[in-house]
């Protein structure tokens, strides 16, 4: 029967490979819940999807976008708008301070830490020797 069913498809859908990939994306959907609009008759979701597109219950068209859909990997958005970038812009400022002036103060800290660090150590090193020759 899906002999049949294939034949009568081709007449439908010329190209070969366009139904295969119609009707792969048909049987996708019933698996997923989607209402069927034939009898399922025993038959297993391949075949009803073929007998769907046969009988032309479907709209071809829905079908051709949900199967682009499916397939897109990456979905192409435009420009962001103005208040997105806006929106971008205030996100750089933390509590009005603009990003580069908060990584400048980080920096500024680092080096006095690091500064301090330094005079700690040679002071410690110079205690230890006054304390051995006591």
């Amino acid at each position: 029967m899906a002999r049949v069913t294939v034949e009568d498809c081709v007449i439908k859908i010329p190209n070969r490979f366009e139904l295969v990939m119609l009707s792969a994306q048909r049987a996708r959907e019933i698996q997923a819940g989607s209402p069927l609009t034939v009898e399922k008759d025993n038959d297993k979701n391949p075949v009803i999807a073929l007998r769907e597109i046969a009988d032309n219950s479907l709209d071809i068209d829905n079908l051709r976008q949900s199967l682009v859909q499916g397939l897109q990997r990456q979905v192409e958005s435009e420009e962001p708008e103005d208040d997105a970038m806006e929106l971008l812009a205030a996100d750089r400022d933390v509590a009005g301070v603009a990003e580069e002036a908060t990584l400048d103060g980080i920096e500024d800290e680092m080096e006095i830490e690091d500064a301090e660090e330094k005079l700690a150590g040679a002071g410690g090193a110079g205690s230890d020797a006054a304390a051995t020759e006591e």
